[in-house]
């Protein structure tokens, strides 16, 4: 099964990106997925399940513990067929 993980980090700040972002950048590129898309006011992935939902829960950690005040997160399927990330 393939996901897409859509995110937002906060509190923003516009003049700088905040720690919390630069962490949240760095587990998405880092986790292996496809279709990867940073950007300032949102954030998104694709992958097998297995990849995006461990890249989710790394996610959800590191950032909170990096000064995120707020995580909000959206997964949907996109497919129902076996992606090559699910090993």
């Amino acid at each position: 099964m393939r996901l897409r993980v859509e995110f937002t980090t906060e509190p923003f700040d516009l003049d700088e990106a905040p720690a919390h972002a630069l962490v949240a950048r760095e587990v998405i590129e880092a986790a292996e997925l496809d279709a990867v898309d940073v950007g300032p006011f949102g954030n998104t992935a694709e992958g097998g399940s297995d990849r995006v939902l461990s890249a989710v829960g790394a996610l959800l950690r590191k950032t909170l513990e990096a000064g995120a005040t707020r995580v909000s997160l959206q997964v949907n399927v996109i497919d129902d067929g076996i992606g090559e990330g699910d090993r």
